[in-house]
């Protein structure tokens, strides 16, 4: 890559950074993208010359509101809401709400660059866009959940549709919460429109396999990439960060496919069970009772659990971080390449810090990047779309066959990108490439808009 190509790059990152000052995460976000798109600039100049790159670094609308609410004591209570709506191109926006307490611009607009090129990978028509708020639905009760849902809705409502915009679950928003901001929704337009939001309940407008989705489908991506180097996951060791929706279903996938889970996690500690982790336990403790990992040693009692553990620490062949952003550092990827992890496969959105990613790509090892990893979530939910549209419903196997046949063919692209353009076996500039092109093709097809 030319020195005037270099300097043109890093002036567009230097410029998000002065547009977007104090969001951390999107910067990271979008200088990973950014470090692989020198050899797209040289192939393709009238990328350059329509400016695809700052365009698609803006999003098309931003959209903050204040969502009041009132507690079961009465006490009021005033959140953040948001939605940002990056990039429809390709489709409407797509794209989780997250509930924590942790959301503020910075994290949305993260979230809703990675869906953009995520979601062109998945070959299905929709675009990128990510919401949520500052609210902790931890601790509450369900009508507490609900008082706030509704009053979320009450203004997101407005800028959402099928055609329009489509949000999902994410962190904090599961089958309860997507219930109530379904039923707000119906309630103030007045129609059944199914497709404005997946992750239902399946006895209105959900998909199977959609609860299941992003954990198996990082599992398929791994399958995938093991494949690639002649190997596979039957008997491999492995260890999952988090014990939510993500992960339990990661977990789920790998133990049928024959590898063995020793070890998850949660926001407190690590639980470890040398002769495999027990998962029906699993769900009953985060599923059924909402409590905290570390009960799950004081009902097996084989198994340890190491308050604060850092579960990178732990020696096995495949990590799969499926649990937050930037969770696993340069000096856990160390610990993980030194004990032997020869995979490693994104559940969640950019869990490794660059440093982190630098160590994998270096040694080596069979990475694959949360945008490609664990697009199978999405990809079900375009799938949820589809059997809304046709007022039809799949069944499990059919819907995961589709599913499975997305994630290789997300791998299989990714990996012959990453060929195409001289970087062999590394799947981020697969994936970042890759995602990209689909998404600036559309963007060049209809014009300065």
């Amino acid at each position: 890559m030319s020195a005037v190509l270099c300097e043109r790059i890093e002036a567009i990152y230097q410029q998000v950074i002065a547009r977007n000052p104090g969001e951390d995460e999107f910067h990271q976000a979008v200088k990973e993208v950014l470090e692989s798109l020198g050899p797209v600039l040289v192939k393709y100049p009238e990328f350059s010359e329509q400016k695809i790159i700052e365009r698609i670094c803006e999003p098309e609308r931003q959209i903050i509101f204040r969502v009041p609410w009132q507690d079961d004591r009465g006490e009021v209570h005033i959140n953040r809401g948001f939605r940002v709506q990056f990039n429809s191109a390709i489709g409407p926006y797509k794209g989780g709400l997250r509930f924590h307490p942790s959301v503020y611009l910075g994290i949305i607009k993260f979230l809703g660059f990675e869906q953009v090129f995520k979601n062109a990978l998945t070959g299905m028509p929709i675009g990128g866009g990510k919401g949520g708020s500052d609210f902790d639905p931890k601790g509450r009760s369900d009508d507490e959940v609900m008082r706030f849902c509704q009053s979320f809705m009450t203004e997101l409502y407005r800028h959402l549709g099928e055609y329009c915009d489509v949000p999902a679950g994410d962190i904090g928003v599961g089958g309860r919460e997507i219930g109530y901001l379904f039923g707000q929704y119906k309630r103030l337009t007045n129609r059944y429109e199914s497709g404005v939001l997946t992750g239902k309940g399946i006895g209105w407008g959900g998909s199977l396999v959609r609860k299941e989705a992003t954990g198996y489908g990082a599992v398929y991506f791994v399958r995938e990439m093991l494949k690639a180097r002649k190997s596979g996951l039957e008997g491999k060791s492995c260890v999952v960060s988090g014990s939510g929706n993500v992960a339990i279903y990661t977990i789920e996938k790998l133990q049928q496919l024959g590898a063995k889970v020793i070890a998850c996690s949660d926001s407190h500690g690590v639980v470890i069970h040398e002769r495999g982790i027990d998962l029906s336990l699993v769900k009953q403790l985060k599923e059924v009772e909402r409590r905290r990992i570390a009960d799950y040693a004081t009902r097996h009692k084989d198994a340890r659990y190491l308050a604060g553990g850092n579960i990178w620490e732990i020696p096995c062949q495949v990590a799969m971080p499926s649990a937050t952003q930037n969770e696993l550092n340069g000096r856990d990827a160390v610990a993980l390449v030194k004990n032997g992890c020869i995979a490693v496969g994104e559940g969640a959105n950019m869990p490794t810090t660059p440093e982190g990613v630098r160590v994998f790509l270096e040694a080596k090892i069979a990475f694959g990047p949360g945008k490609a990893a664990n697009a199978g979530g999405v990809a079900t939910s375009a799938l949820e779309m589809q059997q809304n549209a046709s007022r039809d419903s799949w069944t499990f196997a059919y819907t995961e066959k589709k599913l499975d046949e997305i994630m290789t063919r997300i791998h299989a692209d990714t990996y012959a990108t990453a060929e195409e353009f001289g970087a062999s076996g590394n799947y981020v500039a697969g994936a970042n490439i890759a995602g990209f092109i689909n998404v600036a093709n559309a963007m060049v097809a209809l014009g300065l808009i």
